[in-house]
């Protein structure tokens, strides 16, 4: 039986989502290894890759079940107790089809900031930015809307058959004393969202034109490759 389950995970404490050959401490080994302590010899498919330090409050994944685990509720809690850092929010059944990652239509990041340091409690959680003007940061973000070749806004290493994404939205909004960033997409490359963040961030702070940024993004002329702080980027919501 295939279950689709919602995941949330602190990526602090974690070398990234997918598993690596260097070390054990990733979201998952940490989860494949709890499902083995439960006689669930299936290995988990993610919608997608977050690197070291990034969190999730939505990820999504797909395992195959053997049949005498009907008790999905029963297996969430299992889970649940198991786990520290890693989060299983809802488990329900899907169609053997159902893909994590090839069937998803949409995925929404958020990177949240403040203007000032954050305190001791935040770090982990909340990147910081010193005064940026909106108004550029939010005609940065607005660039990005469309389809792109993105080939100068991600990290390499990544088996990939094309560097062509599309955004359908990239916003700015704040509450309080913290600030978001949201990006919706069919789908992001290696590091891309992170390094998007710090392009905008640099020209909303006046250190990068619209105009290199303009050049970038149209592949023509790479201007910085600096990315934005892992602790403030979150994997939202996956949409099927």
């Amino acid at each position: 039986m295939r279950v689709k389950a919602v995941v949330a995970y602190d990526g602090s404490t974690f070398h990234g989502f997918q598993k690596q050959t260097r070390t054990k401490n990733t979201v998952t080994t940490a989860i494949e290894n709890i499902l083995k302590d439960l006689q669930i010899t299936s290995g988990i498919t993610g919608s997608g890759r977050t690197d070291a330090g990034v969190h999730a409050s939505g990820q999504v994944i797909h395992i195959d079940l053997p049949e005498y685990w009907s008790d999905l509720e029963k297996l969430r809690n299992n889970l649940n107790r198991k786990l520290t850092s890693v989060y299983f929010k809802h488990i329900m059944p899907v169609p053997d089809d159902f893909h994590a990652r090839f069937s998803a239509k949409q995925r929404i990041y958020r990177y949240v900031f403040t203007e000032n340091e954050p305190s001791v409690f935040e770090r982990k959680y909340i990147s910081h930015y010193h005064s940026f003007d909106t108004r550029l940061l939010q005609k940065a973000l607005s660039m990005f809307v469309g389809e792109h070749d993105f080939t100068h806004f991600h990290k390499t290493g990544s088996d990939i058959h094309t560097t062509i994404r599309e955004i359908y939205s990239a916003n700015y909004r704040s509450s309080g004393k913290y600030h978001f960033i949201y990006f919706t997409a069919n789908g992001f490359l290696r590091s891309q969202v992170r390094m998007m963040v710090a392009s905008a961030m640099l020209c909303a702070q006046q250190k990068l034109t619209l105009e290199q940024l303009d050049t970038q993004l149209h592949a023509q002329t790479r201007h910085t490759t600096c990315l934005a702080p892992s602790e403030g980027l979150y994997l939202a919501r996956i949409i099927y």
